[in-house]
């Protein structure tokens, strides 16, 4: 894992392919054309001359080798692309692993050596440090061998060579991967480097040699978060160019190693141990996804076969595949019981030499947009425009359109015929009979038919109470997580953050699950949306053992395919009894007391499955169950999942993991993270028999009956109950495999995404391999002492009443430590001077400290001190406070999370100081960015007469604006008044998600800021709407350099294993700032199990990110900022040790202003008015801003006193000086291992960060929109309010054009109150973000086609867009548009007389549109405006939406099976008003487009108004145009007044 996380990108891709395979230069020379015009989707290293890498696939160029080798063969040669060692002795050793290889494979001669021209002088200066020597090799088969035989021979001998260079190269000294083979192959040869795009065509020579002809090319990009120069990585690979991140990536190399032994293949003759191992940890997800493709493809599979093999459409709830292609299912089906998927965001361009075509993944994560001319070319790239054509090749150009989520086209250069999606799984689908061959498989449903829930308890209360008090369940755990998810069907929800002790650190026994923190998406790839998107998931597994992947056909399997994880008690009795399958269990108890124990009964048990499994047992059941009628104090269970961790990876060292399944029947679950983990380390299934019984119990309890008597309980029944529970864990289930990108719970199972904080090497090492625990911890026999003593809680002296309450969750008096609790809020008010009575004298918040050394350990960084560098130093050389204090910042806290009064108190301390508040999500009020002038002696202002303690001078602005995945209220007025843009990746306290606002607390003034409705809640989706990748966060950190040139970017993230990794990649994006938070951030409302289990140490993510930054020469380029869990000025101390520029403080900002710590910050009910948007609790808001500049004051003070002690005299000298970290020698109650050495780890020598400080924002360079601005009469209209017209040419890499001239005019007269006209007329293909963020006043009209994000958060204006004249394809079905246009628009008006793609009008607010055709998701998120959509539409409109109207045509009559009825209805146009709405939107789409489709539906008016559908969300129910009622009521009213 830890090579896996230091290898992320993503990239800009595409292909160009002569149908007919006609040969020629052009080809090639358009695709390095295209290649260059995709820069902007790549990167460069640390030097801005070293590319992420670049290159080229195409047909072998005979001609041009021939010139060398005039006697080549092509029919029974293939070719060898090769990177050698740039080094003689190793480049010698290198041609004779090859000579030799061929030698001893007797079936082929070398037949010569070609030394590739190349022009150095175009490489980077650290892609030269390790620039390969580029060589090819020419190998002739000696028996004549040709086609798809030859092909295998060249796998084999490519295979032989990487095998034999590994022990000869490494023996001379040399690194093996620096002797790497693109490719060996008869049919296709890959031109790659790390390389700019523009630089490939320049260093490789050949390719600009006329003779260098080819049919097609496939041509490649990279952005890579990995910035270390790394040739081999450059892509395409072998047959694939893949842009994305394969998530599942550490659980599909462990199925691959488990089952690589028992894939055969006639073709292969026997030889296939020789290709073997398949895949490699130490190379990308690319790399092994393509060798998995390559070895399909030469196993004779098809390569459109191939990939919807390993990148299987989301084929279950899907109306147009029912309707066009069931077929389908049957093969995906079958299939799925032989390979799991490789799930995450991908566009695949792929080749087998005879065709060419591309894959999008299941959630359709990328673009792809594709074009065909007369003269039968096919186009395919990740952006229209790579031409720059879109004009003069108007009349060539037949068809326009794009990949749509899991769909695949591909030029057949055997045929000379272009397929689609739906004929590609027709085909494949039909060429063998997939359902008969699923016969011999069967469900879980047939055995146990589903509702098959026990209906009594099945134990005496007296002794569930003994099994969970000694299964480690707590009163919270029952009460507040088992019996709510019971009651409500959802997980519970708590809030203000995870402030207990990390479980190493912590004296009481945690759950061997706590120390595993789930892994979440951030920037390079989405997390995705279980709760609107939910479509694509699913959460079905099989028992059973797996088949050969190689020889499909009847009988090749038998399995059980389960619909969940989560199995009942019967459930399992079913399984072994009535399946089929051959079933053994194993107890989990062992004889305690001895050392070495449990490791003996692990050991023990391993070998007992093994024997099992070599025997023919197919579903392996782990029990914990008692062995006994009664329980016995000397036979404790082994923790469930170190049972099923080391079982799983015992079997795939024997290569005999996909033999079996595995079921955990298990008192030690109950929550969703407990089910994720034991599915993640290999377990197919769970049965927490204690949790059902749990829900038994508590529906038979007598307080439980009187709770629903009196009506504070839902009345459920002891069925429900347990099906309210079950329900639950399966949504809390797909939440977990979301957060990491993750659509199948077949593709998370064994993928192991967590990392562990503390276990230690022989833990991990037997259980849970190749996952990342880097600060050491608990030992097997640490294990035991920690098992053993939940165990004998099950055995009081005195007969149990109730379980103990630990106090993990709520701070309890005797229970676990909490780091914010009342007595520390107690001491902090004291300090302050709560409530503007001016601060208390030094002691006491010396008094506050003092509270906090006498606790215990529970960051790491209270395992650390620091050590001085000299004597002390007096305190008046150090530098001074204000210095410090222009460092600090608070937490991004939501205006309707936190009140008025708080939010604008907290604002205007900051601004005092010299620091930065940060808005959070949701808007900022205009009225706070003018400076207090009407404040009296009293400290009351007329403008803020809710707050206390203000003076003249004083500004309520936040300087932090944060962009988060809602977008509410960000608008091109807000965005140009920051004097810092956040854009938030992920929340501390629950990374991967969205915000999630509780409607209570959408109070009119909240609704109105964020452009929704009072009373709705407001849930943000989860970040991927234009975070895609991280080529898709450059843009969106490019967009907000474009509206707000002045304002730097900062890019937030949350601490995990990796991020180091990530960070160079957003440094690299241009970002001006970093944020790391950690894992123990505040929330207002969020998931318990969010919480709890998912992010890192903060110590952890910064000491990374530091580290890496520092590593690849980026380190100057960003400032990092740092927050979670400050608290102090010794916290601000080690935070700059390990590299923190800037440090934020969230929740202690909030206890300054008052906060009591109630934590009911998610019910509305906070008492002092701190976090509750209720008037009469607000108006017991206690705080002013002298408490939070006291607060403050006391902290940059005693950041100068440690300083001083340290003999430091400045932050500067600080900074990065890890090396003046080390471990206290503190005793921990539970283990001696823990080792803190990589925090602690110095990365190397800095510049001052009050240079970072200091630095200016990031430019963009000169843009489209710094003409118009300099243009004199554009400027006076701006000025002036005046009316201007210009007419442009515009290309793909003319981005976020218009956004600028957009923020100038919002500047100067906000979002909607400009007068005048600037009236802008385009022609040719927009880059991404076209008109975004434009305002009131522009009128836009352009002629050609756009990229992805048109209209992203545009206020007001009008945008045109129209294909250009003469064009030969139909309108209403070409592809104009891209995906997620309109996102987070709030005003304007959009018409496209063209398709748009998916996610169209996601999160618009106010904006109106008209389209010709839409993809998926269309409207998700909706809040209001209106869309009007002339054409098809994809599946899942109108998910989430809870404002605005859809008006949708059904020429077809089955669009409301692809509408989302959660929440909106559907209904046909019913009203006056509704009618004219629409009317008018077509007339004008009509004018202004030239739209044929408009014009012949408003030639054919009622007939066409018959077939559209109105979608109408509940907030616009009562709306005219929706509602026949009140439409008819305004009439009468109109009629009375007349």
């Amino acid at each position: 894992m830890e090579d896996i996380l230091k290898e992320h990108g993503a990239c800009g891709v595409g292909f160009i392919a002569h149908l007919k395979n006609q040969k020629s230069h052009v080809i090639l020379e358009q695709a390095l054309t295209s290649l260059g015009c995709m820069e902007h989707r790549g990167a460069c290293s640390a030097d801005d001359e070293s590319g992420d890498g670049a290159g080229i696939m195409t047909q072998i160029p005979w001609d041009l080798f021939k010139a060398d080798l005039p006697d080549l063969n092509p029919l029974t040669t293939g070719v060898g692309m090769l990177f050698l060692p740039d080094d003689d002795k190793l480049d010698a050793e290198a041609r004779r692993v090859i000579e030799d290889v061929v030698a001893m494979e007797g079936r082929c001669r070398i037949v010569g050596w070609r030394e590739v021209p190349v022009v150095k002088d175009v490489v980077g200066p650290l892609a030269r440090e390790n620039e390969p020597r580029v060589v090819q090799v020419f190998v002739e088969h000696l028996e004549g061998v040709q086609g798809a035989e030859l092909e295998r021979e060249m796998f084999i001998l490519r295979k032989l060579i990487e095998k034999e260079k590994t022990q000869r190269i490494s023996a001379l000294g040399g690194d093996p991967a620096d002797f790497y083979v693109c490719t060996m192959s008869n049919r296709t040869i890959v031109y790659k480097g790390m390389l700019r795009s523009l630089a490939v065509g320049q260093f490789f020579r050949d390719l600009k040699n006329p003779a260098y002809t080819t049919a097609f090319a496939v041509y490649h990009r990279r952005f890579s978060t990995n910035t270390t120069p790394k040739w081999p990585l450059a892509q395409p690979m072998r047959v694939l160019g893949h842009n994305g991140e394969i998530n599942t990536l550490q659980g599909n190399l462990n199925w691959v190693a488990s089952r690589e032994h028992s894939l055969t293949a006639p073709v292969w003759h026997g030889r296939e141990e020789e290709l073997l191992p398949l895949c490699n940890a130490a190379e990308s997800d690319s790399a092994n996804l393509d060798h998995m493709a390559e070895l399909l493809m030469r196993s004779g599979v098809a390569a459109t076969q191939a990939l919807m093999v390993l990148v299987p459409e989301a084929y279950r709830n899907h109306p147009d595949l029912q309707k066009d292609y069931p077929e389908v299912v049957d093969f995906y089906e079958f299939y799925e019981g032989l390979q799991e998927g490789w799930d995450g965001p991908a566009l695949l361009v792929f080749s087998d030499g005879d065709r060419v075509g591309a894959r999008l993944d299941r959630n359709g994560l990328r673009p792809a947009r594709y074009w065909l001319t007369d003269d039968d070319l096919v186009y395919v790239a990740s952006e229209v425009g790579v031409l720059d054509d879109v004009l003069t090749n108007v009349h060539n150009v037949v068809r326009k359109g794009r990949l749509g989520p899991g769909q695949m086209i591909s030029a057949d250069l055997v045929e000379g015929v272009f397929k689609e999606n739906v004929q590609i799984a027709r085909e494949v689908a039909t060429e063998h009979p997939y359902r008969e061959w699923l016969s011999t498989s069967s469900r879980l449903a047939e055995l146990a038919p589903p509702g098959g829930y026990l209906e009594e308890p099945q134990m005496g209360a007296a002794e569930v109470l003994r099994l969970q008090s000694a299964n480690g369940f707590s009163q919270e755990d029952s009460s507040m997580v088992i019996e709510g998810m019971a009651a409500a069907a959802a997980e519970p929800t708590y809030c203000m953050g995870d402030d207990i002790p990390l479980p190493v650190l912590s004296a009481r026994p945690h759950m061997l699950a706590d120390y595993f923190k789930q892994r979440f998406a951030q920037v390079t790839n989405p997390a995705i949306d279980p709760l609107r998107e939910g479509l694509v998931m699913s959460l079905a597994v099989r028992l059973g053992k797996r088949g050969n992947l190689l020889q499909p056909g009847p009988g090749a399997y038998s399995q059980l395919l389960l619909e969940s994880p989560v199995m009942l008690e019967g459930e399992l009795a079913a399984v072994c009894s009535s399946s089929g399958l051959r079933t053994q269990a194993f107890g989990l108890h062992y004889s305690s007391g001895a050392p070495g124990a449990l490791e003996a009964a692990l050991h023990a048990l391993c070998a007992d499955v093994e024997a099992a499994v070599r025997a023919g047992c197919e579903v392996v059941v782990l029990s914990d169950r008692a062995e006994g009628e009664e329980l016995d104090v000397g036979r404790p269970p082994l923790p469930t999942l170190l049972a099923v961790g080391a079982v799983h990876h015992h079997l795939i060292r024997t290569g005999l993991r996909t033999e079996t399944s595995i079921i955990a029947e298990t008192a030690q679950a109950f929550s969703t993270h407990h089910i994720a983990v034991l599915v993640g380390y290999g377990a197919h299934a769970v049965v927490p028999y204690l949790a059902f019984e749990t829900c038994r119990q508590w529906r038979a309890s007598p307080r439980t009956a009187s709770l629903i008597k009196s009506g504070k309980l839902p009345d459920v029944s002891t069925r429900d109950a347990q099906k309210n529970y079950k329900k639950a864990l399966e949504k809390g289930i797909l939440k977990i495999l979301s957060k990491m990108g993750i659509s199948l719970l077949s593709c998370y199972h064994g993928a192991q995404i967590f990392e562990i904080y503390g276990l230690g090497k022989e833990v991990v090492d037997l259980a849970f391999r190749g996952s990342v625990s880097r600060i050491g911890g608990m030992s097997l026999a640490d294990l035991q002492r920690e098992a053993e003593s939940f165990w004998v809680k099950g055995f009081p002296e005195k007969a149990m009443s109730k379980l103990e309450d630990y106090g993990f969750i709520q701070s309890r008096p005797r229970g676990e430590y909490h780091a914010n609790n009342q007595q520390m809020s107690k001491l902090l008010h004291k300090a302050i001077g709560l409530g503007d009575r001016g601060s208390a004298p030094q002691e006491a918040y010396e008094a506050y400290r003092a509270h906090f050394e006498a606790s215990p350990a529970h960051v790491l960084r209270d395992c650390l001190e620091l050590v001085p560098v000299g004597a002390p130093v007096p305190i008046e050389e150090v530098e001074p406070a204000a210095d410090i204090l222009r460092r600090f910042c608070t937490g991004g806290m939501s205006l309707g999370a936190i009140s008025r009064e708080t939010h604008e108190t907290i604002a205007i301390a900051m601004n005092r100081i010299g620091g930065k508040s940060n808005s959070g999500e949701g808007g900022e009020d205009p009225v706070r960015w003018d400076v207090v002038r009407d404040a009296d002696a009293s400290g009351v202002s007329a403008t803020f007469p809710y707050l206390r303690g203000l003076r003249d001078g004083d500004i309520a602005t936040s300087r932090i604006k944060q962009v988060a995945s809602g977008r509410f209220g960000v608008t091109p007025q807000f965005l140009v008044n920051a004097d810092q843009l956040e854009i938030k990746i992920a929340q501390g306290a629950k990374p991967g998600e969205g915000g999630q606002l509780p409607g209570k607390k959408v109070s009119p003034y909240i609704a109105n800021l964020r452009r929704s409705k009072p009373g709705v809640p407001l849930i943000s989706p989860p970040p991927h709407h234009d975070i895609y990748s991280i080529e898709d966060l450059a843009q969106l950190i490019f967009d907000l350099h474009q509206v707000a040139p002045t304002s730097k970017v900062s890019v937030k993230l949350v601490a995990q294993a990796g991020i180091g990794t990530v960070a160079s990649g957003v440094a690299k994006a241009n970002a001006d700032v970093i944020q790391i938070s950690g894992h123990d951030g505040g929330t207002g409302a969020s998931p318990v199990s969010s919480i709890k289990h998912a992010g890192g140490p903060i110590e952890m993510g910064l000491a990374e990110t530091h580290q890496a930054l520092t590593e690849k020469g980026l380190r100057e380029r960003v400032l990092l900022r740092v927050d979670g869990g400050m608290r102090s000025g010794r916290d601000v101390l080690v935070a700059a040790a390990l590299g923190g520029d800037e440090y934020g403080f969230g929740t202690v900002a909030m206890i300054a202003t008052g906060c009591i710590m109630a934590r009911v910050c998610h019910t509305n009910n906070c008492p002092v008015g701190v976090a509750s948007q209720r008037e009469e609790l607000r108006a017991r808001f206690p705080g002013a801003p002298a408490d939070l500049v006291n607060y403050f004051a006391f902290v940059a003070e005693e950041v100068r006193a440690g300083l001083a002690a340290l003999g430091l005299r400045s932050l500067d000298e600080l900074v990065g000086r890890a090396d003046l970290l080390r471990q206290r020698d503190l005793p921990l109650a539970k283990t001696v291992g823990l080792d803190l050495s990589y925090i602690t780890a110095f990365a190397g020598a800095v510049r001052p960060s009050s240079e970072r400080l200091t630095q200016e924002v990031h430019s963009n360079g000169p843009q489209l929109d710094d003409e118009l601005l300099a243009d004199e009469e554009v400027a006076a209209a701006i000025r002036e309010e005046g009316t201007v017209h210009r007419k442009l040419a515009i290309a793909n890499t003319d981005r976020t054009a218009l956004g600028r001239v957009g923020g100038a005019i919002a500047r100067l007269h906000g979002d909607s109150g400009f007068a005048g006209t600037v009236s802008l007329e385009l022609e040719g293909s927009a880059g991404q973000s076209f008109a975004a963020f434009i305002v009131a006043g522009m009128k836009v009209h352009l002629t050609g086609e756009a990229n992805d994000y048109v209209g992203k958060g545009m206020a007001g204006g009008e945008v045109v867009i129209r294909p250009p004249p003469g064009s030969r394809f139909a309108a209403e079905d070409a592809s104009l548009v891209g995906n997620t246009c309109l996102y987070g628009a709030t005003g304007g008006r959009l018409f496209v007389n063209g398709r748009a793609g998916e996610r169209f009008a996601v999160r618009n607010s106010m904006a109106e549109a008209v389209v010709e055709g839409v993809g998926d998701h269309c409207c998700e998120y909706m809040t209001g405006g209106a869309v009007v959509c002339l054409g098809t539409a994809g599946r899942n409109v109108a998910a989430g939406m809870t404002g605005g109207l859809g008006y949708f045509y059904d020429a077809d009559g089955n669009f409301p099976d692809k509408v989302n009825t959660e929440i909106v209805a559907i209904q046909r146009v019913g009203t006056l008003a509704g009618e004219q709405q629409l009317r008018k939107l077509m007339e004008d789409h009509a004018a202004l487009t030239g739209s044929a489709r408009a014009a012949a539906l408003l030639a054919d008016w009622q007939a066409a108004l018959g077939k559209f559908w109105q979608l109408v969300p509940p907030s616009e129910a009562n709306t005219p145009e929706a509602s026949k009622a009140i439409a008819e009521r305004g009439a009468a009213r109109t009629a009375v007044a007349a």
